[in-house]
C-alpha cells in the first residue's frame, strides 16, 4: 500500500503548521524564518492555543496573504494543535506539511529547500532536519542514535541522511497523502510523547522517512532530560518538573502498550527500575512512575 503514496516532490505545495501558546516573542523568531524560506511556503498556519489578539496581529503582519490564523479557546496542547493544523492543511489542499513550534526555528532560509532536495534524492515520504541546540548549534538538542551509538554533537554525524529515524514536529516535512496511512496526532496525549507515538505509526506504515544531516532546526536544549545509566550505555527520561513527568510517564505507558512497542517493555521496566531504585535510590519515584505508566496503559487520559 505505501508504494501508491508518492514521495515528497519539488512541485509540492507546502503548508507550514506552527502551534503556539502564550509565547508571542518566541513565535516571532520562528515565523520570521518560516516566511523567509527560499522554497516558497504557500500557507502559514498558526494554531494559537492561547487565543491572543497580539498573536493574530503578528501572524498577519509577517505572513500577509499566506496567513491562516486558527485561534482555540481550549488549550489543545501540542498534539491537538498539530492535529487541528494538519487537518486544516489537508482541507486547503496542501501537498506537504512542514511542522514547527513556537520555541524553535529553522536554522536558515535554506532549510525547507534542503529537506525537499534530500527527500527527492532518497524518495522519502517524510524528512526531518537535525535538531540542534539553539544556544550552541554545534550540539544536538536531543541525543540522536546513529547505528548503535548515541550522538550529542552535530560534527559526529556521518553522511547525508539517516533513514528510519526522525524528530517529528521540530521542522519535519511530511507528504500530506502519508496521513491517509498514519493519520494525525492523538489529541488525548496533549503534550509529551505525542511525537513518539506518531513516529511509531510512521515506522509501522512502511513509508520511507529519515533525518537529513545537511540542515538543521534550532530548539532549546532537551538533552538534560535524558539521564545516562549504566555508564552511558543507555538513557532514561526524567523531566525537570512534576507536570512534565506526569504527561511523559502516563503517555509512555500508553505508547509502550501499542503494537510495535510492546517488545520494548522489558527494557522499559529495567531502565526506569535501575534509574529510580539503583541510581537515584528513590522508591517513591519508581512507584509514581509505575502508577502513571499503568494509567496510560489503561488509557486513563485524565489531566492533573
Amino acid at each position: 500500500m505505501p508504494n501508491v503514496i508518492p514521495h515528497l516532490d519539488r512541485d509540492d505545495s507546502v503548508a507550514a503548521v506552527i502551534v503556539t501558546h502564550k509565547r508571542v516573542e518566541l513565535l516571532r523568531a520562528s515565523l520570521e524564518q518560516v516566511v523567509a524560506q527560499s522554497h516558497p511556503v504557500r500557507w502559514v498556519i498558526v494554531v494559537d492555543n492561547g487565543c491572543e489578539a497580539n498573536v493574530e496581529k503578528l501572524v498577519h503582519e509577517l505572513a500577509g496573504d499566506r496567513a491562516v490564523y486558527l485561534p482555540s479557546r481550549t488549550n489543545l496542547g501540542g498534539a491537538g494543535g498539530f492535529a487541528y493544523g494538519f487537518l486544516t492543511a489537508l482541507a486547503l489542499g496542501a501537498d506537504a506539511i512542514w511542522c514547527a513550534d513556537d520555541d524553535g526555528r529553522p536554522a536558515d532560509s535554506e532549510v525547507l529547500a534542503t529537506l525537499i532536495d534530500v527527500a527527492v534524492r532518497h524518495r522519502l515520504h517524510e524528512v526531518s532536519p537535525v535538531v540542534c541546540n539553539i544556544d550552541e548549534p554545534g550540539k544536538l538538542a536531543f541525543p540522536l542514535r546513529q547505528g548503535l551509538v548515541w550522538r550529542r554533537h552535530r560534527a559526529e554525524l556521518e553522511g547525508e541522511v539517516v533513514e528510519g529515524i526522525a524528530s517529528l514536529f521540530n521542522g519535519a516535512l511530511i507528504k500530506a497523502r502519508a496521513m491517509e496511512i498514519i493519520g494525525v496526532p492523538d489529541y488525548r496525549l496533549f503534550i509529551r510523547g505525542d511525537e513518539v507515538e506518531y513516529h511509531r505509526r510512521l515506522v509501522r506504515s512502511g513509508l520511507r522517512f529519515g533525518t537529513a544531516l545537511t540542515t538543521a532546526y534550532l530548539h532549546p536544549d532537551g538533552s538534560d532530560e535524558f539521564k545516562p545509566i549504566l555508564g552511558g550505555k543507555m538513557h532514561t527520561q526524567y523531566p525537570d518538573n512534576e507536570s512534565k513527568r506526569y504527561f511523559t510517564y502516563r503517555n509512555r505507558g500508553y505508547i509502550m502498550s501499542q503494537p510495535g512497542m510492546r517488545r520494548l517493555l522489558p527494557q522499559e521496566y529495567a531502565r526506569f527500575g535501575w534509574f529510580f531504585l539503583v541510581q537515584q535510590r528513590d522508591p517513591k519515584g519508581f512507584l509514581e512512575w509505575l502508577r502513571l505508566h499503568r494509567q496510560g496503559r489503561n488509557e486513563r487520559f485524565t489531566r492533573p
